[in-house]
């Protein structure tokens, strides 16, 4: 087996989200190591830096890994394809742009679940940091970071027309997603610079990939953690056909996401005794939680037929609209070539919510799709989407062998809880109320989806399940916590054992209420600091001693 030139002192896995931030962060000292291993490839290429170019790029395979989830009766029997980024900035090179943390009391419900250090008034100051938010600092919000947030640079009438129609629904507008609320409706704002599309790795990476103390290593398939006893000590992988491993002095830092992080420490030998014993792996430490607590948005797509053909699925075929977006790009860095998953959206409360605090988040685009990599409907169509914000539905990863390259059972139960299908329901719902206000109804020729087939409750339930899907946020395998079940502590120290840490989307306790990567992000930075600053071990201790008593 060969072996890497030199130990380090970290030991990165994966370059998503919050590994580029963690390679950043940690490598800025030049007397610490740090070696980042990659299972994709560079991240080069036009459309992957294109905005648009989402939809060309999240479900190709040269950059993408497509995971199947198992059938179940949440989606009528159908598997649900998951997609995640293996290229270099995982995800956050693939995702749809759209920067939004979420409400900020879900942060707190991360804390009230025993995540202590991670409420919103801990996070906030790591949020800020990492950002460069072109609107201008405040109390909220960060304008010295690396990575650019800029406003939408594409209006759209129709886009418009729904945002006052949801005012005369009687949701308020809101300015800034990211401030003290993500309550009301307006404009999404997009992780986008000059026209392009910043990702964890374009902010973070890239810039610091000459320091001599940092290594990026790409085609890397880290098959194991290694241990001595129960401390972790280094890594193995597979690179160009050859076994490699390396020694880490100091840590190994899990950043591999909710997929492939639990993934990866039930193959290391770290998960529930009873399934690794199955399977032949030696169990380091019985960790039942690893790989539970898994949770996704799961989303509704309603879709309308326009009078006017002013959709993009209509200028896309037109070849002077075509010339007119290319030059808006070329010489604006505006219009549809900037535009990622959501131009307009926003949160509200159906009759489930409680305590006043939004259940539901909405998603519009002036455009409608199958799915993102297939062609655009020919008709005029237009795209309103709904998901619950902090489902009750629990699922599971669990691998299927010894084998790192056979991707894990995905089971994500979606709507298993009654509370989930009654929220969807209502979302719905309150969509079709939005498309009827003054403002947007005389614009409609026939709503498409959910149809005529879908008029009452049972409907509209029959249809969630038939035709939802995934918005791409899964989390929370490798859950944070104080309790026995919990995976990591606080300082996201992996219980059981020494010298591992997890720093990822799987560590949240519970779904941001919006999209996920800016919250993975924030992870990242907020992990780092606590590395930098000895680790948090005392709050280590005090998890543990609270854990047993």
């Amino acid at each position: 087996m060969a072996h890497a030139d030199d130990d380090v002192d970290y030991v990165i896995v994966g370059s998503g989200s919050a590994g580029s931030v963690l390679a950043n962060r940690l490598s800025a000292d030049p007397s610490v190591r740090v070696l980042v291993l990659e299972a994709g490839g560079p991240d080069g290429g036009f459309w992957t830096r294109l905005p648009v170019g989402y939809f060309r790029t999240i479900y190709d395979t040269r950059y993408s890994r497509l995971f199947d989830t198992e059938p179940s009766e949440g989606t009528a029997g159908r598997n649900v394809v998951w997609p995640r980024g293996r290229i270099v900035g995982g995800s956050s090179s693939i995702n749809g742009l759209i920067f939004i943390r979420g409400e900020p009391a879900g942060f707190d419900d991360w804390a009230r679940q025993g995540a202590r250090g991670w409420a919103y008034r801990d996070v906030l100051p790591s949020f800020r940091r990492i950002e460069h938010y072109e609107g201008g600092a405040n109390e909220y919000r960060g304008d010295a970071g690396e990575l650019n947030v800029s406003e939408l640079r594409n209006d759209h009438p129709w886009c418009e027309a729904w945002v006052r129609a949801a005012t005369e629904f009687g949701l308020p507008r809101n300015a800034d997603f990211n401030g003290p609320t993500s309550y009301g409706v307006g404009a999404y704002q997009l992780s986008i610079r000059g026209g392009w599309r910043e990702s964890a790795s374009r902010a973070f990476l890239r810039p610091v990939r000459e320091r001599g103390n940092l290594a990026l290593r790409t085609r890397a398939l880290v098959t194991r953690v290694t241990f001595e006893g129960t401390r972790a000590v280094g890594v193995e992988w597979v690179e160009d056909g050859q076994r490699r491993r390396v020694r880490a002095r100091r840590e190994v830092l899990l950043a591999a996401g909710a997929i492939q992080s639990p993934q990866l420490l039930q193959l290391s030998g770290v998960g529930p005794a009873a399934l690794l014993r199955g399977l032949g792996i030696g169990v380091v430490a019985d960790l039942p939680g690893v790989g539970r607590n898994l949770q996704d948005h799961y989303q509704a797509r309603t879709i309308v037929r326009m009078r006017e053909r002013r959709s993009l699925n209509d200028d896309v075929r037109n070849p002077l609209k075509c010339v007119s977006m290319g030059a808006r790009w070329i010489f604006d860095r505006s219009g549809p070539l900037t535009v990622g998953a959501g131009q307009v959206g926003g949160a509200a409360c159906t009759e489930h919510a409680a305590g006043g605090r939004p259940d539901i988040q909405f998603n519009v685009m002036p455009l409608s799709v199958d799915k993102p990599g297939t062609p655009l409907h020919r008709y005029s169509g237009f795209t309103a989407s709904v998901w619950q914000c902090h489902p009750a539905s629990r699922g599971s990863v669990e691998i299927r062998s010894a084998d790192p390259a056979e991707a894990p059972r995905i089971a994500p139960r979606y709507l298993s809880e009654e509370i989930d299908r009654r929220t969807l329901v209502a979302g719905v719902r309150m969509l079709r109320e939005i498309y009827a206000q003054p403002a947007f109804r005389d614009l409609v020729d026939a709503e498409v989806l959910p149809g005529d087939l879908a008029r009452d409750d049972d409907g509209v339930l029959a249809f969630a399940r038939e035709n939802g899907g995934t918005v791409f946020h899964c989390v929370g395998t490798c859950r944070m916590g104080v309790d026995r079940d919990a995976v990591v502590d606080p300082a996201l120290f992996v219980r059981g054992v020494e010298g591992l840490r997890v720093v990822d989307a799987s560590v949240m306790p519970q779904v941001t209420s919006a999209n996920s990567n800016a919250a993975a992000l924030m992870i990242g930075e907020h992990g780092a600091r606590l590395i930098l600053g000895g680790g948090g071990r005392a709050a280590a201790a005090e998890s543990r001693e609270s854990a047993h008593a």
